[in-house]
């Protein structure tokens, strides 16, 4: 199934119905109906960037939010490009600099930046990524 509005996509995420809330995480809509989302119900961003099929363009631009827990969502998507996690990197807030260090797909030179990081979580956590990496 697909998400038709943004009015279904926020009936479906505040419903109590387990099956409802579901579908908000897990299908999909179109690109109009997320910018939709975005720009008219901002205490949904953090919901929009949850889901699981959310489109890589969607997420650069939620990479950005003034919400910290929307860009810390972000930082744990799998589909990130580097792009977006090395600007996520730079992040002020601690949390969503700490998921960077920990996302796989983060490249090496921006973890070998990040063993420089004001919190030695970030560092203690891009370090022991770069130790686990196989040697070249």
């Amino acid at each position: 199934m697909t998400i038709q509005s943004a009015a279904e996509f926020i009936s479906l995420r505040n419903s109590q119905a387990i099956e409802e809330y579901t579908r908000a995480a897990h299908e999909d809509a179109s690109l109009d109906v997320w910018w939709q989302i975005i720009e008219e119900h901002p205490e949904m961003r953090f919901w929009v960037a949850y889901n699981k099929t959310i489109p890589l363009e969607v997420l650069q631009v939620l990479a950005g939010d003034e919400d910290a827990r929307v860009r810390g969502m972000v930082a744990r998507k799998r589909k990130l490009d580097s792009g977006t996690l090395e600007r996520l990197a730079m992040d002020d807030n601690d949390a969503v600099r700490a998921s960077v260090a920990r996302h796989r797909k983060t490249p090496v030179e921006v973890l070998l930046r990040m063993l420089n990081d004001r919190w030695h979580e970030v560092r203690d956590t891009a370090k022991a990524r770069l130790q686990s990496l196989p040697n070249p």
